[in-house]
């Protein structure tokens, strides 16, 4: 199925108690908190496998001298050393996919300079303590702010980098009411529970990778450009994925090493990065620099709108943070700028981590918003409200669906935002409290993906696909889609993913995942039916599957019966028109209340309210969980998250998660997320849309606002933390007492 017009009435529609939407509990769920379900780490397919580690580069620029490995070599257990000396032949780069160990430059710390190979983990680490590198260090580059002076144009990534429309200096500068702000966001890292781990092997003249990764389809093809090998050569199995946020998109270093070391000894190699070693090898979120102006008139509504970004990453990496990118369809205005420019540092490479360029463009965009407001006196909602488009502002095309003034009011109804009182007007004794909102968009694309069905003589409906889960609930939703079209309970119904030897799909990520591979499968779940009507002779008109069986006028046939020795169907979905003729997002609004003490500037997150629209909710339990974490994210973002990076070494001080902060429970009171009704017939033959990182976008934006409405202290550089609010108030202070 190719999406070029919209879909009319489904299975779906015809049964709205059914299957799809209920609440049900991960299917997986036994397995995973029993300890039977195999991470990558944990596969016991594959005997006596080798042990290997990383050995990462204590510097951020220069040369290696030389490496001296024999101690290494020589260490109890040690089977091999790899370094750029005698690291086999590699092909070409390929979407974030470097060759490693390729010559003697360092471009950051972390960077990995030699691989060992050992009979157990212990014996791997122990030795890679014993390579002794030498360096040429070269003074490294490893902060933003200072080098945007040799940004540049980045090359286009889905959409071109920079858009604009009219004439914005003109309209700026005779705009009666401006803003000009920067806002600065800092390096994140995705603190995924499972650290990036695979066991690689050769099978035949090919590797099989058990590994930890999003996008299966997506590593195979790159892998194989990396090996010089055809993609089909290449098989990654990830059944099981311990959450990703956008890190295990790529395939790490460790799966490239592990697969050339594999092929060497001729034995499976196994590979965990240590969480120190996450930081540095992985990716992660770069920082940001924003710059935002706004022009409007007296009524608040918008005239001119400006977003710049500039981030960094790697020499020779390519990957910017699409900050402005949501900002070329939120709110009208004739006259428009959006820019990105990247910066090449002596840091990590940065890549995508859940929502990404929403999630920091929100970040700063909302809160510029919310000054608006403040300057012009309009309450935040109906600031936005004023400026709702009626098609998107610089596409000129459509929304497929829009409901970001509904989820507003709503959520103004729900969270009581009546009784929000004036800047620094309200205290409960020592704490000053406000509230803040923020509005919501994530992009919902469609991408392409397949899917095979059987129904066996047994009953039971199997399911594959090269799909993952990395704790999205995938497995969860995919049952539920299977067991409504085939009318079958959710106890008939397996589905196998996470395998590229199984048919095609997107992957987990930007929230396409289970609108991409939930269409796929509802088109080869709907191919099956018609198989099964055609073997019954069955008239297709007004035919219902329900509780094994299918009717027809009068007759009903049970669907083992029909199927026999077994019946199997494909389906598979493409973007197609749809894409172009109408403007795709999910959208929402945040509202948060805080609490900031006056002595110590503690911020306090008092509760939080999420209201969303997102199509077709596939199942209420899963899709309320993904909006909380998300939300718990933006909480994060707002107030702790920090990759602190010394500059003296281009590297981040705080490379564990003892002091990497991210939100526990005692950080997180009460959190709702509430999804009003909507289906977009537009997008897919589900009629849903993506939520998995909706839930962050414009999160911590409503934080801060809630932090300016409770203390009148605006600050533009995350994470909020205590030290920058007793800066403000003591800034206050001073205010007050020269005005006296």
């Amino acid at each position: 199925m190719e999406m070029n017009q919209p879909i009319g009435r489904t299975p779906l529609d015809d049964r709205p108690d059914g299957l799809v939407g209920k609440p049900l509990s991960r299917v997986e769920g036994k397995l995973k908190v029993t300890g039977h379900a195999p991470y990558a780490y944990e596969t016991h397919a594959l005997k006596n496998p080798a042990y290997g580690f990383i050995v990462p580069a204590t510097i951020a620029a220069g040369t290696i001298r030389s490496i001296d490995a024999e101690a290494a070599r020589k260490a109890p257990g040690t089977i091999l050393v790899l370094t750029h000396e005698n690291v086999p032949e590699q092909g070409e780069k390929k979407e974030q996919v470097w060759p490693q160990l390729q010559g003697t430059e360092v471009k950051f710390y972390g960077q990995p300079v030699a691989f060992v190979v050992a009979e157990t983990f212990e014996e791997a680490r122990a030795a890679a303590m014993l390579v002794k590198v030498r360096y040429d260090a070269a003074k490294p580059k490893g902060l933003l702010k200072g080098n945007v002076a040799a940004a540049y144009e980045p090359k286009p990534v889905n959409s071109p980098p920079d858009s604009k429309l009219g004439n914005f200096d003109a309209a700026f500068a005779a705009a009666p009411v401006k803003l000009d702000v920067e806002y600065v966001t800092p390096n994140q890292i995705h603190a995924q529970m499972e650290p990036h781990a695979t066991i690689a092997t050769w099978e035949n003249d090919g590797p099989v990778l058990y590994t930890a990764n999003q996008m299966p389809n997506r590593g195979q093809k790159a892998l194989g450009s990396v090996l010089k090998l055809a993609p089909e050569k290449v098989r990654l199995v990830s059944a099981y994925i311990g959450g990703g946020f956008g890190s295990k998109l790529q395939v790490q270093p460790e799966a490239t090493l592990a697969v050339l070391a594999s092929k060497l000894i001729q034995r499976p190699v196994k590979v965990a990065l240590t969480r120190q070693q996450e930081f540095h090898v992985a990716t992660h979120r770069t920082d940001t620099i924003q710059k935002i102006r706004l022009g409007a008139d007296q009524d608040g509504r918008l005239s001119a709108i400006s977003h710049e970004s500039w981030s960094d990453t790697a020499e020779g990496d390519g990957f910017f943070e699409t900050s402005a990118n949501v900002t070329r369809s939120l709110y009208a205005a004739p006259n428009r700028i959006t820019r990105h420019r990247l910066v090449n540092l002596n840091m990590p490479i940065a890549s995508s981590m859940r929502a990404p360029g929403e999630a920091v463009g929100q970040l700063a965009f909302e809160c510029a918003m919310d000054e608006l407001a403040e300057q012009l006196k309009i309450d935040p909602i109906e600031l936005r409200v004023r400026n709702e488009p009626a098609e998107d502002p610089e596409k000129k095309v459509p929304f497929s669906t829009r409901q970001l003034v509904p989820c507003m009011r709503e959520g103004a109804r729900l969270f009581g935002w009546d009784k929000r009182q004036a800047t620094a007007s309200r205290r409960e004794g020592n704490w000053l409290v406000g509230m803040g909102m923020s509005a919501a968009a994530r992009l919902n694309p469609l991408m392409p993906s397949s899917a095979k069905v059987r129904l066996g003589p047994d009953g039971i409906l199997v399911v594959k696909m090269a799909m993952t889960d990395p704790g999205t609930g995938t497995y969860t939703i995919l049952t539920q889609i299977a067991g409504e079209m085939m009318g079958l309970p959710p106890e008939r119904v397996r589905v196998e993913m996470g395998d590229t030897d199984f048919p095609f799909a997107s992957g987990s990520g930007g929230s396409f995942g289970a609108a991409s591979a939930g269409s796929a499968l509802y088109v080869a779940c709907d191919n099956l039916r018609q198989a099964l009507l055609k073997a019954g002779d069955l008239n297709p008109d007004g035919a219902t599957f329900r509780d094994g069986a299918v009717t027809s006028g009068n007759r009903t046939e049970s669907l083992t019966d029909l199927a026999r020795s077994g019946l199997e169907a494909s389906g598979e979905i493409k973007p197609g028109e749809m894409k172009q003729k109408y403007s795709q997002y999910s959208y929402g609004a945040h509202f948060a209340e805080v609490g900031v003490d006056v002595d110590t500037g503690e911020i306090r997150l008092r509760r939080m309210l999420g209201v969303f629209t997102g199509g077709r909710i596939l199942n209420a339990k899963t899709a309320r969980s993904q909006a909380i974490g998300g939300m718990t994210f933006g909480v994060g973002a707002a107030l702790m998250e920090d990759a602190v990076v010394d500059p003296r070494y281009s590297y981040f001080v705080n490379h564990d998660l003892a002091e990497y902060h991210v939100p526990v429970h005692a950080d997180i009171p009460e959190i709702d997320a509430v999804f009003l009704p909507e289906l977009d017939d537009k997008t897919n033959p589900l009629k849903s849309k993506g939520l998995g990182e909706l839930g962050i976008c414009g999160a911590g934006a409503s934080l801060a606002n809630a932090i300016y409405n409770a203390t009148g202290i605006r600050v533009r550089e995350y994470p909020l933390t205590l030290d920058k609010m007793l800066k403000g108030f003591e800034e206050q202070e001073g205010q007050a007492q020269r005005r006296t």
